[in-house]
């Protein structure tokens, strides 16, 4: 097995399932581990057992037929001297007829599947569904609903990363500690008041988007390609949204991310994505402190789901857990392409491996095409494409072509090369600085800042945030509304219903018994 991408969060002590018969005198670490040897061993050859007695220091179980087809039974009990638990009576294996297990077998829970798939999860998070599934079926010979195998999944996240709720209150102690050891980090929260009936919780905000940057990450896009590309993918945790992202290219074609947030949605279509952007732009909302804002000149849309490998899996992580998921990825991006850039630098390379195949490509294309001289002062020519006879005008001293190939990649296209060779200029100095390895190094300069002990980051003193239960995953009842919300949205920390009628919480005016003609209304003024 490979070793888990997210090592910080790995459960160090696993349950261990006991495999073969038990015997008596066997010793357990815990009462819980007991518990779940017994299900496996009852799940894996197929039979039952009913709870005789569940007590802090007792476990007694018995086989479902126990008195008629078979004598199976087993007792197990804390010893205190020891601090461990003990087989202290068993009766040997089952004598009974083993049963079919079906879809409603309620020993193969989802708190059991989350100790069986556990260690697939620390190490890839995004596992699909179907997936545990399939573990489940190879394990016990039992095909589990989607439904209990998602539960399972989402929980086994929760024990290993933490669970959402109470990630959504560390949230903020952790962007204060980030920004405390690295001031020029950007962090924006977004929050809605929580309501108790219509009546405004004072220390509970509801966390509604979260955008961050990491300072290495805005000092890089200075030496990048002058283009970001925006897409964004789903959340698959407990709650809904969508994980945006922006990203940019160094000069080798490397995929470097800028800038990351957490919203309710985001438009899946270049219109919608237009629209979006109008207002953003009158709201003056596209800049990050002036230093991405000012440097871009193009803006594309594109689709790159989970990009340079940074987000694979952190989509299914709570919001903290994929928050720092993100800081260390790119912290292990940037160290591992500085030492690369170090390593073509001390070989003598001047550009990218990039610009020099592309460079090659339209040098050799150079040879069949005809120059003719118009302007030497101002660099300007004409050329024509041998043998299909096709002209373009080539400026360059204005780094110009027709062809429209030297004003998009920044490189001499092969109309460049002919009309340097013709007049014997350098092509290099038509290369511009972004595909130079110097250049491509200053991208990876900046240098990620540990955190350090949490016992010494900075405390965090505001309201308690919570996650927008209107995001929040269900399987059953009426679909939820899916557009965005907004202030008035956000009452939904209401305290229980109460009846328009008698004044009673728990019921409505419609199911009220004391509704006239009401059958319990009748019965109540009779006794």
């Amino acid at each position: 097995m490979n070793a888990p991408e997210f090592s910080e969060f790995v459960n160090a002590d696993p349950v261990v399932i006991t495999d073969g018969e038990f015997v008596i005198s066997i010793e357990f670490s815990s009462r819980e581990i007991v518990i779940a040897a017994i299900k496996d061993y009852t799940i894996r050859w197929g039979v039952n057992y009913r709870v005789c007695e569940s007590e802090p220091i007792t476990f007694y179980a018995k086989c479902v037929q126990y008195g008629t087809n078979c004598n199976w039974l087993i007792r197990a009990s804390l010893i205190k001297r020891k601090f461990c638990w003990v087989i202290r009576r068993y009766n040997g294996s089952h004598t009974c007829s083993r049963i079919t297990i079906s879809q409603d077998y309620a020993k193969i829970n989802s708190d059991m599947i989350v100790e069986v798939i556990k260690p697939l999860v620390e190490v890839d998070p995004s596992l699909e569904v179907k997936s545990v599934i399939t573990e489940v079926q190879s394990k016990f010979n039992y095909t589990i609903s989607y439904y209990k195998a998602w539960l399972a999944k989402q929980k086994a996240i929760a024990n290993i990363f933490g669970g959402w709720e109470a990630s959504c209150e560390a949230l903020l102690s952790w962007y204060k500690a980030m920004v405390q050891k690295d001031p020029s980090a950007t962090v924006e929260i977004e929050t809605a008041p929580a309501y108790q009936g219509d009546e405004v919780v004072q220390d509970i905000r509801i966390l509604t988007r979260v955008f961050w940057s990491f300072y290495p990450c805005i000092r890089a896009f200075r030496s990048c390609k002058p283009i970001v590309q925006i897409d964004g993918t789903y959340l698959y945790g407990k709650y809904k949204g969508a994980l945006l992202f922006v990203v940019s290219q160094d000069g080798n074609g490397n995929i470097v991310p800028l800038i990351f947030a957490v919203v309710e949605g985001y438009c899946r279509i270049v219109r919608e994505f237009n629209v979006q952007y109008a207002r953003l732009y009158e709201r003056g909302e596209l800049t990050l402190n002036g230093s991405i804002g000012s440097h871009v000149s193009n803006m594309l849309w594109s689709s790159i789901m989970d990009t340079a490998g940074v987000l694979k899996g952190a989509r299914n992580l709570p919001i903290t857990s994929l928050v720092k998921t993100t800081f260390y990825r790119l912290n292990e991006l940037f160290t591992r392409k500085r030492a690369e850039v170090e390593t073509r630098l001390n070989a003598g390379h001047v550009f990218s491996e990039y610009a020099i195949n592309k460079l090659q490509l339209n040098q050799e294309a150079a040879g069949n095409i005809q120059v003719n001289m118009f302007d030497r002062q101002n660099e300007v020519f004409e050329v024509h494409e041998m043998p299909r006879g096709l002209e373009y005008a080539v400026n360059l001293h204005q780094r110009h072509c027709d062809c429209g190939e030297f004003q998009t990649y920044r490189i001499p296209c092969h109309h460049v090369f002919a009309c340097s060779a013709n007049q014997r200029l350098d092509w290099q100095q038509y290369v511009h600085d972004i595909y130079r390895m110097e250049e491509i190094k200053k991208v990876y300069r900046a240098r990620f800042k540990p955190l350090g002990n949490p016992a010494t980051w900075p405390m965090y003193q505001g309201p308690r945030h919570i996650p927008n239960p209107h995001l929040k995953q269900v399987s059953k009842g009426r679909p939820k509304i899916t557009r965005f919300l907004n202030e008035m949205d956000m009452r939904d920390l209401r305290g229980p219903r109460r009846c328009r009628l008698c004044g009673v919480q728990g019921h409505s005016r419609s199911r009220c018994p004391h509704r006239a003609g009401s059958s319990a209304s009748g019965g109540a003024h009779n006794s």
